[in-house]
């Protein structure tokens, strides 16, 4: 499969949520510094994040997968050895190329686009996404779920794992209640963002009411969940 980036289609304009558009800018101004923080000999919370990748195993990610928010391919790595092939998707071009360097399998097709406003190709055996659910704000996760509803095949599964409610850090919120931040990169310069960070059993209860079936677990400061579409 070709391997190179390419920058899909919509028929719409991308969504005009200016905390949104910021929150892309954010992303794309820190695609460079992105890894610095996250390696294992930095992160003091990553061996938690293995429990996590030992539970994505476990669940395999077969066939046609879709990630959603790939960033520079962290995760990506993992799917690999199971998919038959994988649609990267993000909104920066500047952390696909990262992806690149990193991710180096002709399985991988990488796209820039915003998941809100990208037209699939087709469905999916598997749609996985990890730390982005709690970038999504309040009122589009009904949006949001029916967008990944509908990627999937009849059979298609769910995996997704980010940060629930914790104190190992303090964001800067300017609006708790609908989740907003001030973030900031190296340089200084500083960009809205969405940080709903989600109580897994109320999630659950969210995600049963908008039709899915879930499983969500939990380690520390992280959760991860499986699950489908209801027929």
């Amino acid at each position: 499969m070709d391997s190179r980036s390419h920058v899909a289609s919509s028929g719409e304009d991308r969504d005009n949520d200016p905390v949104l558009t910021e929150q892309i800018e954010y992303y794309r101004r820190r695609a460079g510094e992105y890894d610095l923080t996250t390696k294992p000999v930095y992160d003091p919370l990553w061996a938690e994040e293995n429990v996590i990748r030992s539970a994505l195993r476990e669940f395999a990610p077969r066939g046609r997968v879709l990630e959603i928010a790939c960033g520079t391919g962290s995760y990506t790595t993992e799917l690999v050895p199971f998919a038959s092939e994988i649609t990267a998707l993000d909104a920066s071009p500047e952390m696909l190329e990262h992806h690149r360097k990193k991710v180096r399998s002709r399985k991988v097709r990488r796209v820039v686009a915003d998941f809100f406003t990208w037209i699939p190709e087709h469905t999916y055996d598997v749609v996985f996404f990890a730390n982005w659910l709690s970038h999504v704000p309040l009122s589009h996760l009904e949006r949001f779920w029916g967008l990944v509803g509908r990627c999937l095949d009849s059979y298609g599964r769910v995996f997704f794992m980010d940060e629930r409610e914790h104190d190992h850090w303090r964001e800067d919120y300017l609006d708790k209640n609908r989740g907003i931040v001030r973030r900031r990169v190296l340089d200084g310069s500083e960009y809205l963002a969405v940080k709903v960070l989600w109580d897994p059993p109320e999630l659950g209860s969210r995600l049963r009411d908008l039709g899915w079936d879930v499983s969500i677990e939990s380690t520390g400061v992280f959760y991860w969940g499986t699950g489908k579409p209801r027929p």
